[in-house]
């Protein structure tokens, strides 16, 4: 009895060490299995947000965001990607600094039927928000900088209702006719064309509505279009609702001396000082004829060149 009770609990412990064997390799290849499956995710995942990041950036000319020169524009930004346009948020106007977007006429030939959904944006926090409220009774236009026609689906039609792409204006059929031109820049020509759109807040004092939603003394739409080398500004004062508004053409150098941003980074200074004859109405489109250079701008002051450093920082800024 002796002799199996031994042989018992040789068997026992040779069994028990076996048992604590297999587990641990259980464990060790679950471990290693995990491991896998989490780095394959991990590289999923990276590579997910990096084709969102270059979704992002691919709204830029040369991948470049327009940048603020100005210390004082810098305060309380908030850099925002979208479907399809990005913005440079203020908390302090509340409002765009610029908004950007590559137009091209394949985006351009989706019809999206028009659903109005206007809503605060989520990514801003509430204090520096804009509100639906602060537009009721204001007397002035909720102006989506990146329009609706601009659209290629309903997800970017959606983004495009957010308040953090709306400014106030007095007179919205001056903006429309300029958005309506622009796109028809690119479709009847065939081109990519990359837009930035802002206002302009070039008063001592600046009115606002709400809560401190600042009204712009003007707009501007600039366009430049790679395959031509043709750049220029649309800029609209943006008057009371009686009262046509002023739209002129300008230059790339002008509007940034006006506004203290470098819209197209990229661009050499003698490229943005060149103005173009860009069309004006929907007759001098219908023409369909070349679009005209039309003179040097010597005299305004352009933004300075923006170190390396400062770009890839700003980029690294817009994930969708």
């Amino acid at each position: 009895m002796p002799k199996r009770k031994s042989q018992y609990k040789a068997d026992s412990g040779f069994l028990s060490g076996n048992f604590i064997k297999v587990v641990l390799a259980i464990i060790a290849i679950s471990s290693f299995g995990l491991a896998f499956y989490y780095d394959q995710v991990s590289t999923t995942l990276v590579k997910l947000y990096s084709i969102s990041d270059k979704k992002c950036l691919e709204q830029f000319y040369n991948n470049v965001p327009p940048y603020l020169n100005k210390e004082s524009l810098q305060r309380h930004t908030f850099p925002l990607c979208f479907n399809s346009f990005n913005v440079m948020y203020s908390g302090v106007s509340k409002t765009p600094l610029w908004v950007a977007e590559r137009l091209t006429s394949q985006r351009l030939s989706q019809n999206v039927p028009r659903e109005d959904n206007f809503h605060e944006e989520g990514r801003i926090p509430p204090y520096y928000r804009s509100k639906l409220s602060d537009y009721r009774g204001s007397g002035y236009i909720r102006w989506r900088l990146a329009p609706n026609a601009d659209m290629p689906n309903k997800t970017a039609q959606f983004d495009s209702f957010s308040l953090a792409n709306t400014a106030p204006v007095a007179n919205l059929e001056a903006l429309t006719k300029i958005e309506y031109l622009i796109r028809g820049i690119a479709i009847k020509k065939n081109l990519d064309v990359y837009v930035v759109t802002g206002p302009v807040f070039a008063a001592k004092k600046l009115k606002t509505i709400g809560k401190g939603v600042i009204v712009p003394t003007a707009t501007y739409k600039a366009i430049y279009m790679p395959k031509t080398g043709v750049a220029g500004v649309y800029y609209a004062d943006n008057t009371l609702k009686d009262t046509a508004p002023k739209v002129q053409v300008i230059s790339i150098c002008a509007l940034e001396d006006i506004t203290g941003i470098n819209i197209f980074p990229q661009l050499a200074e003698d490229q943005k000082r060149n103005t173009y004859s860009l069309p004006l109405s929907k007759s001098d489109l219908a023409l369909n004829k070349e679009i005209e250079y039309s003179y040097w701008d010597g005299e305004s002051q352009c933004a300075n060149e923006v170190p390396e450093n400062e770009i890839t920082k700003l980029q690294k800024e817009f994930k969708l």
